[in-house]
């Protein structure tokens, strides 16, 4: 196996912040880490590098390089070898590996769609950061407290409601296709509210300070009520393809960019741990594309080229 390229900067995946989603980048031989802007309108163009190497282990404020430098497949959603995924999870609120974690979480309430409201944690100095990573159309906390409080009250609303805690990809960018209003969004999420607040076995430790109120996330995404119809998505990347195109939605680390091609999807977690460069401005996407997978209900017409990868 050959070493990593040298002196390159690799995406470590799209964040939100108050400033709006943004590609976090790793730094090459310890350079202080950057981030780009994904603005709505803005244009990125990129050339794909000559290769995808493991991004290491973040611990607070410092990453831990990948011992291996381990090569990652191009198929991988993620920026990580099995082996620093493993050690991730060996020190993760998620994997209940940290329960003496002392800041304050709060639980909530996340609209994946109408019928599938999933109920989480988060740390309370993220507010809505972790529901915009996750993609979801509305949210609303319910109580703030102690880590082990929150869980119980998370594990209480699972069994007491049923309300599922992770809802995958495909049936978040179903969502996407047909959002409803941002007022059937908020009625939704205050029917389960309500529900959840009088469940029995509420934490006596986990206090609200006056009720939460409920956000739509639609005008962050650029979500339009008519739903987000991509006509293909970028497929898993090679060596010296080019990704441009316009922003029109960010949501979650999904990116729809409109090309030549139409709207394509592009899933940001593809892009982790390649050596990415900048492609000239005119350049236009040669990326190998996918046909987006279309619900059954979904009676509309879905055209679709497979343009290959060129070269």
């Amino acid at each position: 196996m050959t070493g990593p390229a040298p002196h390159v900067w690799r995406p470590a995946g799209v964040r939100w912040s108050d400033h709006g989603p943004a590609l976090t980048w790793v730094a090459p031989g310890g350079a202080p880490p950057r981030v780009s802007p994904l603005r709505l309108g803005g244009t990125p163009s990129f050339r794909v590098g000559a290769d995808r190497r493991c991004l290491g282990v973040r611990r607070g404020q410092r990453r831990i390089p990948c011992p291996d430098a381990a090569e990652l497949p191009p198929s991988a959603h993620g920026g990580q070898c099995p082996a620093c995924q493993a050690l991730d999870r060996s020190s993760s609120v998620a994997a209940d590996t940290v329960p003496d974690d002392p800041q304050p979480y709060r639980v909530y309430l996340a609209y994946h769609g109408t019928e599938t409201i999933k109920v989480g944690i988060t740390a309370a100095r993220r507010g809505i950061d972790r529901l915009l990573e996750q993609g979801a159309l509305g949210s609303v906390f319910l109580a703030e407290g102690p880590l082990m409080a929150a869980r119980r009250a998370e594990s209480v609303l699972r069994t007491g409601l049923g309300l599922p805690e992770r809802v995958m990809s495909p049936a978040k960018r179903t969502a996407r296709r047909a959002p409803e209003t941002a007022e059937r969004r908020a009625e939704r999420l205050s029917e389960v509210r309500r529900a959840a607040l009088a469940s029995a076995g509420w934490p006596e430790s986990l206090s609200s300070t006056g009720e939460f109120p409920i956000v739509d996330h639609g005008p962050a995404y650029g979500l339009p009520d008519g739903g987000i119809h991509p006509s293909a998505e970028v497929a898993p990347l090679t060596p010296g393809v080019v990704v441009a195109g316009t922003i029109k939605h960010v949501i979650g680390s999904d990116v729809y960019l409109a090309t030549p091609h139409g709207l394509v999807l592009l899933d940001g977690r593809l892009l982790e741990g390649w050596a990415l460069g900048s492609a000239p401005a005119e350049a236009v996407t040669d990326a190998a594309l996918h046909p987006v997978a279309v619900p059954e209900e979904d009676t509309g017409e879905q055209l679709f080229m497979d343009w290959g990868t060129a070269g």
